[in-house]
């Protein structure tokens, strides 16, 4: 488009004015719309964060234990099931390699682990040779606040001694499974997965069905470490894979009892052998390839060979007996 000067030229000087402050007015009524904009995204932010309660942030996190291994879809179809049920679940795998049926490996990991979360964390755990008994699909709440997806099979055994439980509810109600036509094998995918999804995404865990009397829950026959006038006797109930550390439920506070000091030579006899082995601090104050007892980072007492395995090198698995003496 032409411009002509007889319009805007010397024949009228203030509107020639007014349009060469034209764009600095533009530029001035630019910036201050940019300057408004980043608050009003923050009001909108904040307005929006108050009226959900900041339920984003407070949504609980599912813990994942299983015995399935991670060289087959069985855990990535759980997960899926999850997901479909409440996408923005958190999930945390605890592990998916404890040994195959074993129930007593799975409580000690779930014993050792449930310290470290807050309430309200979901624990699912599925490790279940009897999957598709009569065996019960529950979920338990402990007097710490937070719930457990699992089989009724003895794996709440040691939460059980260490928080105590508030109340448990056998798993029947269609609406928290993933249908109508349950495999009799896989019921980490159609049931205790969505169970634990339910949970997550703010349902009531009381309607997941029945009570079952704590009373009534299958608990694993784990001796209690017992300290007399002899000495102290308890069991091995782990192994610190893929270490082969042994790891035992004496608590040490009670073995320090019995009068040892680090450095001290230690009789202990395990799983029917006798064994001498010095107590020491950490591993590499004995020699490599050399034995060791020491407390874990959980408390307890362990036994161990410096870079070396001791449960394959001595032939010994859970659970088995030990027993330490007073000191002489």
């Amino acid at each position: 488009m032409r411009v002509h000067a007889h319009r805007f030229g010397k024949s009228n000087p203030r509107t020639a004015r007014r349009l060469a402050l034209l764009p600095l007015i533009l530029l001035l009524i630019l910036g201050a719309a940019q300057a408004r904009q980043p608050r009003a995204i923050l009001q909108t932010s904040s307005a929006a964060s108050s009226s959900s309660g900041g339920t984003a942030a407070a949504r609980p996190t599912i813990v994942f234990m299983t015995d399935f291994g991670t060289d087959n879809d069985a855990v990535p179809i759980c997960k899926g099931v999850i997901y479909g049920i409440d996408p923005d679940v958190r999930i945390v795998d605890l592990t998916h390699q404890v040994t195959p049926y074993s129930i007593l490996e799975g409580a000690r990991n779930l014993s050792g682990t449930t310290p470290y979360y807050p309430a309200g964390t979901i624990f699912e755990v599925v490790v279940d040779p009897g999957v598709g008994t009569s065996r019960k699909a529950v979920v338990v709440k402990s007097k710490r606040g937070q719930y457990f997806v699992l089989p009724d099979n003895g794996l709440m055994t040691l939460v059980e001694d260490r928080d105590g439980l508030e109340g448990a509810r056998e798993i029947t109600n269609p609406a928290w499974m993933i249908g109508s036509k349950l495999s009799s094998t896989f019921h980490g995918r159609d049931i205790f997965s969505p169970a634990a999804a339910h949970l997550a995404r703010g349902d009531d865990w009381t309607t997941a069905g029945p009570v079952v009397p704590i009373e009534k829950l299958v608990r694993l026959n784990i001796p209690a470490a017992k300290i007399d006038e002899k000495g102290i006797s308890g069991t091995i109930l782990a192994i610190d894979r893929p270490f082969g550390s042994l790891i035992s439920n004496i608590e040490g506070e009670d073995f320090r009892k019995l009068g040892y000091q680090h450095g001290d030579k230690v009789q202990v006899t395990l799983a029917g052998h006798e064994v001498s082995v010095p107590f020491v601090k950490t591993f590499a104050d004995v020699p490599l390839g050399a034995p060791l007892l020491y407390i874990d980072s959980r408390g307890h007492i362990g036994i161990a060979i410096n870079q070396g395995n001791y449960s394959a090198v001595h032939h010994v698995t859970p659970p088995a007996a030990v027993f330490i003496p007073r000191k002489p």
